[in-house]
């Protein structure tokens, strides 16, 4: 896993450039009624925005702040790595979801009478996707593709998720 501040970047560059593409397709698609060819072409639109948001609150907040809620749990010394990176995973969403259900609340609707409606709504959406997605697809293709540029073999007990 990442060991450096230039691989922790790298680890983050390809989880939120993931992850920014599924939800944008997912809240685009729901707000559209469905998914469709009109997704793929308004998603252009909206996706470097969320990437820069998602990019920055993983580096600055999410990414050491899940570190900390998740060894509050685990200890990487002691439990199987699946089990730290299963907690860093859940860590890490229950960050991360709610402060980009909060940016895409005002991207997509605006700060309206109707915010916190909206913004709950959305979270209750995401989370779920969020949830599942980070466990059992995106965070796996990151590790892999992680372990590619830099040619390490992957345990969880070093992950920074």
């Amino acid at each position: 896993m990442p060991t450096t501040r230039f691989q922790r970047l790298v680890f983050a560059f390809l989880s939120v450039g993931i992850t920014v593409h599924v939800f944008v397709f997912y809240n685009l698609a729901i707000a559209m009624g469905g998914m469709s060819n009109r997704v793929f072409a308004a998603a252009r639109s909206v996706v470097g925005i969320e990437f820069a948001i998602a990019f920055l609150l993983e580096v600055l907040i999410a990414g050491l702040l899940s570190l900390k809620l998740a060894f509050k749990v685990v200890d990487p010394r002691v439990d199987r790595p699946f089990i730290v990176m299963t907690a860093i995973i859940c860590a890490t969403v229950g960050l991360m979801c709610p402060m980009m259900s909060f940016a895409a609340t005002i991207l997509y609707d605006g700060i309206t009478r109707e915010f916190l409606a909206q913004w709950m709504q959305k979270l209750a959406f995401n989370f779920p996707l969020a949830f599942f997605s980070q466990l059992f697809f995106i965070q796996p293709l990151v590790r892999f593709l992680f372990g590619l540029l830099f040619r390490t073999r992957l345990r969880g007990q070093e992950a920074v998720a």
